[in-house]
């Protein structure tokens, strides 16, 4: 198994379970403290994990140029966005649907990609995106009119949170690309720096607008630290893969997510599953075969 595809997978999973963890924790703070404490209380676990790469690779001499602080801080404030409209279109719509109308990213991040990342894809890897795109929205039910467009509040939410996982995805790896150093000690460099500048950011709003939220974080405490860990470990994942790998094919092969959410959705929140939602469930399989064709 190449490495890039093993990190997606890692990533994958843990996305799927912190993502259910926020959808929880929601229950009991705001959707923007909620969206603080994946940065917040991630803090310490990137910076071991960072600590260990450099122990492993010893970079040596390397420089954090323009380029790698500018590209760090467009996708910090893109995944804020992503997750906050995310988190929003998760507590309107069924758990596993919710997380599908974000799966447009993969879309939106082959043509971003192509059209101002110099990241154009062959033939194949356009195909796999938009049977993998294609399968999310057949799952997701979504009503393709100006009209369902404007009243479905999730939809909106979701579409919004796939843009800007895309920008932050493509953002990623230019900054990971931008450090001379090994691949994986490079993607922990960037997840270092988005952490802590996306914990400050957040901080702040919530300083500002919701203080009393933080007194409910420490009555919150253990499920805080739980979702920081596995949004960690997610990103360890995801910023891994796309350093090594085209963007587009990794959010392609990321769609597996959504098999996992649906387990999730039987197993733990006990919702139903639809026989379009399987429908959607054999494109996204046949998208992953494709991808690994492609790369």
């Amino acid at each position: 198994m190449d490495t890039w595809v093993a990190f997606t997978l890692l990533a994958v999973v843990m996305q799927s379970i912190r993502t259910a963890a926020q959808k929880q924790l929601t229950s009991n703070i705001s959707v923007q403290a909620a969206t603080l404490v994946r940065f917040l209380f991630g803090i310490k676990f990137a910076l071991i994990y960072l600590a260990f790469v450099w122990q492993v690779y010893e970079p040596g001499n390397f420089e954090l140029g323009q380029r790698f602080f500018q590209s760090g801080a467009l996708a910090s404030i893109s995944q804020i966005l992503a997750t906050v409209f995310l988190i929003k279109a998760l507590t309107l719509k069924n758990f596993a649907v919710g997380t599908a109308l974000a799966k447009t990213e993969a879309i939106l991040t082959a043509v971003l990609g192509a059209l101002f990342f110099s990241a154009a894809l062959s033939a194949i890897g356009y195909l796999s995106v938009v049977v993998g795109v294609g399968g999310v929205l057949i799952a997701s039910n979504w009503k393709i009119t100006l009209l369902d467009f404007k009243d479905n509040e999730s939809i909106r939410y979701g579409l919004a949170a796939g843009l800007g996982l895309a920008l932050a995805s493509l953002w990623v790896r230019d900054a990971s690309l931008s450090i001379e150093a090994p691949r994986l000690f490079s993607a922990a460099m960037v997840l270092v720096y988005m952490v802590v500048l996306q914990s400050l950011i957040c901080f702040v709003w919530i300083y500002l607008k919701e203080r009393e939220q933080l007194s409910l974080l420490k009555e919150n405490l253990g499920a805080c630290t739980f979702v920081g860990f596995t949004s960690v470990v997610g990103s360890v994942g995801w910023f891994t893969a796309m350093s090594l790998q085209n963007a587009a094919l990794v959010k392609t092969l990321g769609q597996t997510e959504f098999v996992v959410s649906l387990l999730i959705t039987y197993l733990y929140f006990g919702e139903k599953i639809s026989t379009r939602e399987y429908l959607g469930i054999a494109l996204i399989a046949i998208s992953v075969i494709i991808v690994l064709l492609a790369s």
